[in-house]
């Protein structure tokens, strides 16, 4: 009796490598973008996080909004969260700092390149305004400004 040898023909092994190939070519751009969103996910709930705080704050203090967004810290918020870069792409990465904007100033606008944009003062019309934004003028995935977030 003839003994059969056991294996794969290299066409069948070549087969797989293509299949593997094709799905890996798909499969990776697809993860990429996850990530993408990932970040933008945490960018939004540390954007929300220190809006809530801010709530909070001009509650307690009758309607006053804070004039740096450190006099929070640490009874409204334990410590100013950084933007995360991977959804802004901006020139500060991971950055926490906070610019102010003053009287007039109607929204976010500023350096935008990274952190935080905070409208301590009054809009035109005379009214406070306590705007919080993300302090990049970048687009997110589903090409919206983040600054309008």
């Amino acid at each position: 009796m003839k003994k059969m040898k056991k294996g794969f023909t290299l066409i069948e092994l070549m087969i797989v490598v293509a299949i593997i190939g094709v799905l890996a070519a798909v499969a990776i751009p697809k993860f990429a973008d996850l990530i993408r969103k990932a970040n933008e996910a945490a960018c939004k709930g540390q954007l929300g996080a220190v809006r809530s705080a801010l709530s909070i704050y001009y509650g307690n203090m009758e309607g006053v909004w804070p004039s740096e967004i450190t006099e929070m810290t640490p009874t409204y918020l334990q410590a100013i969260p950084n933007a995360k870069p991977g959804c802004l792409n901006m020139t500060r990465p991971n950055s926490n700092t906070v610019v102010y904007m003053g009287v007039g100033a109607t929204g976010c606008t500023g350096t935008l390149d990274g952190g935080w944009w905070f409208n301590n003062g009054k809009a035109s019309d005379g009214s406070q305004t306590g705007v919080l934004c993300v302090n990049s003028m970048k687009t997110d995935t589903k090409t919206t400004a983040v600054h309008l977030w």
